[in-house]
Protein backbone atom coordinates (compact mmCIF):
# COMPACT_ATOMS: atom_id res chain seq x y z
CA UNK A 1 0.00 0.00 0.00
CA UNK A 2 1.29 3.54 -1.01
CA UNK A 3 2.18 5.58 1.96
CA UNK A 4 0.15 8.87 2.69
CA UNK A 5 1.88 12.04 3.43
CA UNK A 6 0.18 14.19 6.67
CA UNK A 7 1.57 17.29 8.64
CA UNK A 8 1.69 17.46 12.05
CA UNK A 9 2.21 20.64 14.51
CA UNK A 10 2.34 20.56 18.01
CA UNK A 11 3.30 23.20 20.77
CA UNK A 12 5.93 22.15 23.16
CA UNK A 13 4.40 23.04 27.02
CA UNK A 14 7.66 21.94 28.55
CA UNK A 15 10.53 22.05 26.99
CA UNK A 16 12.59 19.62 28.74
CA UNK A 17 15.70 17.44 27.26
CA UNK A 18 15.43 14.40 24.92
CA UNK A 19 11.44 15.72 23.71
CA UNK A 20 12.26 15.39 20.13
CA UNK A 21 13.63 11.90 20.27
CA UNK A 22 10.61 10.85 22.61
CA UNK A 23 8.41 12.11 19.82
CA UNK A 24 10.82 10.51 17.02
CA UNK A 25 10.86 6.98 19.17
CA UNK A 26 6.71 7.21 19.09
CA UNK A 27 6.56 7.72 15.01
CA UNK A 28 9.35 4.78 14.96
CA UNK A 29 7.46 2.25 17.00
CA UNK A 30 4.32 3.26 15.05
CA UNK A 31 6.13 2.44 11.95
CA UNK A 32 5.22 6.29 10.99
CA UNK A 33 8.62 7.71 8.93
CA UNK A 34 9.74 11.37 9.59
CA UNK A 35 10.10 13.59 5.88
CA UNK A 36 10.84 16.33 7.38
CA UNK A 37 10.67 18.28 10.82
CA UNK A 38 11.53 22.24 11.80
CA UNK A 39 10.51 25.02 14.26
CA UNK A 40 7.34 26.91 12.81
CA UNK A 41 6.44 29.16 14.80
CA UNK A 42 7.77 29.86 18.87
CA UNK A 43 7.27 26.90 20.87
CA UNK A 44 5.80 24.83 17.93
CA UNK A 45 6.90 22.25 16.05
CA UNK A 46 6.04 21.08 12.00
CA UNK A 47 6.75 17.31 11.15
CA UNK A 48 5.64 15.86 7.81
CA UNK A 49 5.51 12.09 7.91
CA UNK A 50 4.29 9.33 5.85
CA UNK A 51 2.06 6.35 7.35
CA UNK A 52 0.37 3.75 5.39
CA UNK A 53 -2.67 3.47 7.13
CA UNK A 54 -4.75 5.82 8.79
CA UNK A 55 -4.93 3.87 12.08
CA UNK A 56 -1.50 5.01 12.35
CA UNK A 57 -2.35 8.55 12.39
CA UNK A 58 -5.64 7.70 15.01
CA UNK A 59 -3.04 5.97 17.56
CA UNK A 60 -0.68 8.82 17.11
CA UNK A 61 -3.35 11.38 17.70
CA UNK A 62 -4.37 9.28 20.67
CA UNK A 63 -1.07 9.13 22.55
CA UNK A 64 -0.08 12.69 21.68
CA UNK A 65 -3.57 14.00 23.44
CA UNK A 66 -2.13 12.04 26.59
CA UNK A 67 1.11 14.13 26.71
CA UNK A 68 1.26 17.01 28.76
CA UNK A 69 4.82 18.33 27.16
CA UNK A 70 3.15 18.60 24.33
CA UNK A 71 -0.35 19.70 22.78
CA UNK A 72 -1.45 18.92 19.22
CA UNK A 73 -2.41 21.72 17.19
CA UNK A 74 -2.51 20.53 13.58
CA UNK A 75 -2.84 16.62 12.32
CA UNK A 76 -3.97 16.44 8.38
CA UNK A 77 -3.06 16.42 4.77
CA UNK A 78 -0.30 18.62 4.03
CA UNK A 79 -1.28 21.66 2.46
CA UNK A 80 1.10 24.05 0.67
CA UNK A 81 1.54 26.34 3.58
CA UNK A 82 1.93 23.70 5.25
CA UNK A 83 5.01 22.33 3.44
CA UNK A 84 6.37 25.87 3.10
CA UNK A 85 6.50 26.25 7.31
CA UNK A 86 8.44 23.39 7.60
CA UNK A 87 11.00 23.75 5.27
CA UNK A 88 11.21 27.33 5.78
CA UNK A 89 10.51 27.67 9.51
CA UNK A 90 7.60 29.70 9.32
CA UNK A 91 4.31 30.13 7.87
CA UNK A 92 3.54 33.01 4.78
CA UNK A 93 1.38 35.71 5.78
CA UNK A 94 -2.30 35.69 4.76
CA UNK A 95 -4.76 38.73 4.57
CA UNK A 96 -6.79 38.72 8.17
CA UNK A 97 -9.89 39.81 5.60
CA UNK A 98 -8.93 38.27 2.36
CA UNK A 99 -7.56 34.81 2.43
CA UNK A 100 -5.84 34.92 -0.82
CA UNK A 101 -3.74 37.54 -0.71
CA UNK A 102 -0.63 36.12 0.58
CA UNK A 103 2.41 38.94 2.22
CA UNK A 104 5.79 39.00 1.75
CA UNK A 105 8.97 41.17 2.39
CA UNK A 106 12.47 41.27 0.50
CA UNK A 107 13.89 39.20 3.24
CA UNK A 108 11.39 36.48 2.23
CA UNK A 109 12.33 36.17 -1.43
CA UNK A 110 13.70 32.22 -1.05
CA UNK A 111 10.21 31.76 0.44
CA UNK A 112 8.15 33.79 -2.08
CA UNK A 113 9.96 32.34 -4.69
CA UNK A 114 9.58 28.34 -3.26
CA UNK A 115 5.66 29.32 -2.94
CA UNK A 116 5.31 30.31 -6.80
CA UNK A 117 7.24 27.50 -8.09
CA UNK A 118 5.04 25.14 -6.27
CA UNK A 119 1.71 26.29 -7.14
CA UNK A 120 3.81 26.86 -11.17
CA UNK A 121 4.04 23.10 -10.70
CA UNK A 122 0.38 22.38 -10.99
CA UNK A 123 -1.12 22.00 -14.15
CA UNK A 124 -4.55 24.16 -15.70
CA UNK A 125 -5.82 27.75 -15.29
CA UNK A 126 -4.39 30.04 -12.37
CA UNK A 127 -4.52 33.66 -12.26
CA UNK A 128 -2.19 35.37 -9.88
CA UNK A 129 -1.40 39.18 -9.07
CA UNK A 130 1.71 40.55 -7.62
CA UNK A 131 1.38 43.82 -5.82
CA UNK A 132 4.56 46.10 -5.30
CA UNK A 133 6.31 49.49 -5.79
CA UNK A 134 9.31 49.49 -8.42
CA UNK A 135 12.69 47.75 -7.78
CA UNK A 136 11.23 45.45 -4.77
CA UNK A 137 11.95 42.04 -7.33
CA UNK A 138 8.76 41.24 -8.72
CA UNK A 139 9.65 40.29 -12.10
CA UNK A 140 12.74 38.42 -10.90
CA UNK A 141 11.05 36.52 -8.63
CA UNK A 142 8.72 35.63 -11.30
CA UNK A 143 11.39 34.26 -13.12
CA UNK A 144 12.99 32.73 -10.57
CA UNK A 145 10.45 30.91 -9.65
CA UNK A 146 9.43 29.50 -12.96
CA UNK A 147 13.23 28.04 -13.04
CA UNK A 148 12.50 26.13 -10.37
CA UNK A 149 9.28 24.89 -12.11
CA UNK A 150 11.09 23.64 -15.04
CA UNK A 151 8.59 26.12 -16.92
CA UNK A 152 9.15 28.40 -19.95
CA UNK A 153 8.06 31.97 -18.97
CA UNK A 154 7.14 34.56 -21.79
CA UNK A 155 6.75 38.15 -21.09
CA UNK A 156 3.98 39.80 -22.38
CA UNK A 157 3.95 43.10 -21.57
CA UNK A 158 7.02 44.18 -19.06
CA UNK A 159 9.75 46.41 -17.91
CA UNK A 160 12.51 44.17 -16.74
CA UNK A 161 14.89 44.80 -19.38
CA UNK A 162 13.02 47.22 -21.93
CA UNK A 163 9.40 48.34 -22.26
CA UNK A 164 8.01 44.91 -23.68
CA UNK A 165 4.99 45.34 -25.20
CA UNK A 166 3.84 41.84 -27.61
CA UNK A 167 1.52 41.87 -30.13
CA UNK A 168 1.86 38.08 -30.92
CA UNK A 169 3.57 35.08 -29.84
CA UNK A 170 5.83 32.75 -31.75
CA UNK A 171 5.64 28.99 -32.57
CA UNK A 172 6.13 27.08 -29.53
CA UNK A 173 5.36 30.07 -26.99
CA UNK A 174 1.35 28.63 -26.84
CA UNK A 175 1.47 26.10 -24.64
CA UNK A 176 -0.16 25.21 -21.24
CA UNK A 177 3.59 24.90 -19.57
CA UNK A 178 4.36 28.44 -20.25
CA UNK A 179 3.70 31.36 -17.08
CA UNK A 180 2.55 34.21 -19.07
CA UNK A 181 4.04 37.60 -17.31
CA UNK A 182 2.23 40.97 -17.85
CA UNK A 183 2.46 44.56 -16.46
CA UNK A 184 -0.90 45.87 -15.99
CA UNK A 185 0.85 49.82 -16.03
CA UNK A 186 2.48 49.21 -19.27
CA UNK A 187 -0.37 47.05 -21.29
CA UNK A 188 -2.90 49.91 -19.66
CA UNK A 189 -0.43 53.07 -20.99
CA UNK A 190 0.98 51.38 -24.00
CA UNK A 191 -0.44 48.75 -25.37
CA UNK A 192 -2.45 48.56 -28.72
CA UNK A 193 -5.88 46.70 -30.14
CA UNK A 194 -3.33 44.21 -31.48
CA UNK A 195 -1.91 43.33 -27.59
CA UNK A 196 -5.25 43.27 -25.99
CA UNK A 197 -6.48 40.87 -28.67
CA UNK A 198 -3.11 38.89 -27.29
CA UNK A 199 -4.11 39.04 -23.38
CA UNK A 200 -7.24 37.97 -24.25
CA UNK A 201 -6.27 35.07 -26.12
CA UNK A 202 -3.49 34.37 -23.30
CA UNK A 203 -6.16 34.61 -20.75
CA UNK A 204 -8.08 31.79 -22.26
CA UNK A 205 -5.57 29.54 -22.56
CA UNK A 206 -5.40 26.68 -19.32
CA UNK A 207 -1.88 28.22 -17.99
CA UNK A 208 -0.62 29.97 -15.89
CA UNK A 209 -0.81 33.79 -16.13
CA UNK A 210 1.27 36.02 -13.41
CA UNK A 211 0.15 40.01 -13.50
CA UNK A 212 1.72 42.28 -12.41
CA UNK A 213 -0.08 45.35 -10.75
CA UNK A 214 -3.50 43.69 -10.84
CA UNK A 215 -5.22 46.47 -9.66
CA UNK A 216 -4.08 48.53 -12.70
CA UNK A 217 -5.02 45.78 -15.22
CA UNK A 218 -8.78 45.19 -14.06
CA UNK A 219 -9.22 48.65 -14.92
CA UNK A 220 -8.02 48.33 -18.51
CA UNK A 221 -10.21 44.66 -18.92
CA UNK A 222 -13.35 43.25 -18.34
CA UNK A 223 -11.66 41.34 -15.50
CA UNK A 224 -12.25 41.45 -11.74
CA UNK A 225 -10.10 41.37 -8.42
CA UNK A 226 -12.16 38.59 -7.76
CA UNK A 227 -11.28 36.39 -10.93
CA UNK A 228 -7.38 36.30 -9.37
CA UNK A 229 -7.07 32.63 -7.51
CA UNK A 230 -4.24 34.30 -5.75
CA UNK A 231 -2.75 37.85 -4.61
CA UNK A 232 0.47 38.61 -3.64
CA UNK A 233 2.13 41.67 -2.58
CA UNK A 234 5.85 42.23 -2.12
CA UNK A 235 7.10 44.92 0.20
CA UNK A 236 10.78 46.24 1.26
CA UNK A 237 9.86 45.95 4.93
CA UNK A 238 6.39 45.27 6.49
CA UNK A 239 5.46 49.58 6.92
CA UNK A 240 5.92 49.91 2.99
CA UNK A 241 2.61 51.56 1.84
CA UNK A 242 1.70 49.80 -1.94
CA UNK A 243 0.18 53.03 -3.94
CA UNK A 244 -0.15 54.01 -7.59
CA UNK A 245 -0.20 57.67 -7.13
CA UNK A 246 3.49 58.07 -8.39
CA UNK A 247 4.14 54.41 -10.19
CA UNK A 248 2.30 55.21 -13.16
CA UNK A 249 3.85 58.33 -14.12
CA UNK A 250 7.73 57.10 -12.79
CA UNK A 251 7.31 54.06 -14.62
CA UNK A 252 7.67 55.39 -17.93
CA UNK A 253 9.56 58.20 -17.18
CA UNK A 254 13.01 55.66 -17.52
CA UNK A 255 13.88 56.90 -20.57
CA UNK A 256 13.17 53.44 -21.89
CA UNK A 257 12.35 52.73 -25.84
CA UNK A 258 9.30 50.18 -26.18
CA UNK A 259 9.97 47.48 -29.06
CA UNK A 260 7.10 45.51 -30.55
CA UNK A 261 6.96 42.03 -31.62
Amino acid sequence: MKKTEWYIEYEILINRPGLLGDIASLLGMLSINIIMINGVKDARRGLLILAKHDDQIKRLRTIINTMDTIRLIKIRKPKLRDKLAVRHGRYISRDSDDHKTIRFVRDDLGLLVDFMAELFKTEGHKLIGIRGMPRVGKTESVVAASVCANKRWVFVSSTLLKQTIRNQLIEGEYSPDNIYIMDGIVSKHRASEKHWQLVREIMQLPAVKVIEHPDIFVQATEYDIQDFDYIIELRSHEEEEITYRDVESTQFDRGFNMFDF
